[in-house]
């Protein structure tokens, strides 16, 4: 009868020791990645697999981290790339260390900390969360470390990364003013203005819109806010909005994943971009570049952001770092086919 395969059986066929093959397998000490290497071949060809609870019984180590994504709509994360680019960066780093993520969409807090305890998670990566509705302080509550992605809170003894929205949201519209557009409408999402605060990454990246246009002395006008959800189809309904606001020569839209939807909305009204209306999207999502025309976008990694923030959860997992750290990564406009000098065209 066949025998399971063991520890002692990868370690001969890879020619190692039992120690070497359990760093392997568990992710710890150092091990070159030619040992790495040999060792995962003589796993992979003897089929060997590790008893996951039994290492759990022993370690009080699940091996697991948990994405933990806000959102309160049906199909946000499935339907858009951003999270799946997050959850590769981060996937890459932890796999490295001999982890493994699942991805945990957040309705009520509550509800998602149960399930981290229920799980016994051993780190937690919490996007897009804020201080304002206090979900923060319930996080704080969960006994293992927590590395805050795209979340601007004011706690300093947090760890936290995010790229500069600010600034981002300041150069798009820059750009917009340097080709003469002065109308430029802002998608920013379904929230009331009064509960922006609650919303940071798009806060910053309105701050940036607002700061641009205070430098050109051009008057900020609430009515230019597009309130329609940062998705595909709230991108696409945004075109119906236009066709009432026929001065709006250009717009920027808090994401790529809106501005495409946009797109094609404007394209079914008959419209043409950019000759007849500019777009500027937020994000660079791989599809952004292939579209016809090309999306003019504000570029951040999103894939080295989710390896940041693993990276930094790995040094807190191992007592390495402080948990007072924030890492703001950059971005950079991307002009490409969507932008055009301001020249109003009739869109009746």
């Amino acid at each position: 009868m066949k025998h399971d395969v063991i520890l002692h059986d990868v370690a001969k066929a890879a020619n190692v020791s039992i120690a070497t093959v359990s760093n392997v397998v568990n992710g710890k000490g150092r091990v070159s990645k030619t040992t790495m290497k040999r060792v995962q071949q003589a796993i992979e060809q003897l089929g060997y697999a590790p008893n996951l609870l039994a290492r759990h019984l022993k370690t009080n180590q699940s091996r697991l981290i948990g994405l933990v994504v806000q959102t309160t709509k049906p199909g946000r994360i499935q339907d858009n790339p951003f999270y799946w680019d997050l959850l590769a960066g981060a996937e890459e780093i932890a796999r490295d260390h001999g982890f493994h993520m699942i991805l945990v969409s957040m309705g009520m807090p509550e509800e998602t900390l149960d399930f981290v305890k229920q799980r016994q998670l051993d780190g937690l990566l919490v996007v897009g969360i804020t201080d304002h509705r206090g979900e923060d302080a319930l996080f704080r509550t969960l006994d293992i470390p927590c590395v805050y992605i795209d979340s601007y809170l004011n706690d300093p003894r947090l760890c936290q990364v995010c790229v500069d929205d600010q600034y981002g949201g300041y150069a798009a519209t820059k750009h917009l003013l340097a080709l003469g557009h002065r109308r430029i409408a802002l998608l920013i999402g379904d929230i009331p203005m009064d509960q922006l605060r609650r919303y940071a990454v798009l806060q910053q990246r309105w701050r940036g819109y607002r700061k641009a246009l205070d430098e050109a002395g051009l008057p900020y006008d609430p009515g230019l806010m597009i309130r329609l959800p940062t998705s595909v189809q709230g991108g696409y309904h945004a075109a119906a909005w236009l066709a009432n606001h026929n001065d709006v020569s250009a717009i920027f839209s808090m994401s790529d994943i809106a501005a495409l939807g946009l797109m094609k909305g404007i394209k079914d009204m008959g419209w043409r971009v950019p000759e007849q209306v500019s777009l500027v999207g937020f994000d660079n999502l791989f599809m952004s570049g292939y579209t016809l025309p090309a999306l003019t976008t504000v570029s951040q990694n999103i894939v080295q952001k989710g390896r940041v923030a693993v990276k930094l959860l790995m040094e807190l997992m191992d007592n390495k770092c402080s948990t007072s750290r924030k890492v703001v990564l950059p971005v950079e406009l991307l002009v490409r086919d969507t932008t055009t000098k301001a020249h109003l065209t009739d869109r009746q």
